[in-house]
């Protein structure tokens, strides 16, 4: 178990890096990333999908999506670790092309979709899955992220709540379609009978009759 979740560590950690090397290049080489985020329905917008998700727009947007990303990552990797890689790669891609759709017409940057993405796809996995890991978990999510969904709303200018909410619709449609993906420890042990030795069972007269 403690190998496996030191196994789990890796996936949170890589992310975290990785943005936080991108982020120190655009400060101190002054690199104009921001517009190499996703712009709705321009061509050259669609790279966004790739990398929006890895730019931010100063330190305190980066550090505000970096704890929870790893949270979520960690927790995605250490209970479904099955599905990890497969959940996450499809919730980064179709968030962002769903954006790229159906967003306002401006930059759109941050790994935030992502996340919400992410926490999406937690909860309704306890909840299409109904097993008893899976809810407990969907229920210390919903506790510790409940705050989230007031980000699904537009009530802060320059703040891309279309990246929320898709995400969090991205989370649920992919949670439903990998539900049935069970993970070892979701599995019922199943006996079969038929591979159990046979036994000869004798009438026997108790008084030693034939």
């Amino acid at each position: 178990m403690k190998s496996a979740f030191k196994r789990a560590l890796g996936f949170p950690v890589i992310c975290a890096v990785i943005l936080w090397i991108i982020h120190s290049a655009k400060v101190v080489l002054h690199l104009p990333l921001n517009r190499l985020g996703i712009l709705p329905r321009e061509v050259d917008g669609l790279k966004g999908v790739i990398f929006s998700p890895l730019i931010h727009g100063d330190w305190g947007h980066l550090i505000s999506n970096t704890a929870p990303l790893m949270v979520m990552t960690f927790v995605l990797a250490a209970f479904y670790s099955r599905v990890a890689y497969k959940s996450f790669f499809l919730i980064y891609i179709f968030t962002g092309l769903s954006v790229w759709l159906m967003g306002r017409d401006s930059f759109h940057i941050g790994a935030s979709g992502v996340v919400y993405g992410l926490v999406s796809f937690v909860f309704w996995s306890g909840v299409f899955r109904r097993n008893a890991k899976s809810i407990v978990i969907a229920l210390v999510i919903l506790f510790m992220y409940s705050g989230l969904l007031i980000g699904v709303l537009p009530t802060k200018p320059g703040i891309s709540w279309e990246s929320h909410l898709l995400g969090g619709v991205m989370g649920i449609i992919f949670a439903y379609l990998l539900r049935h993906q069970t993970e070892l420890d979701e599995v019922e042990p199943s006996y079969d009978l038929s591979s159990e030795p046979k036994k000869r069972y004798f009438d026997e007269d108790p008084f030693g009759g034939s």
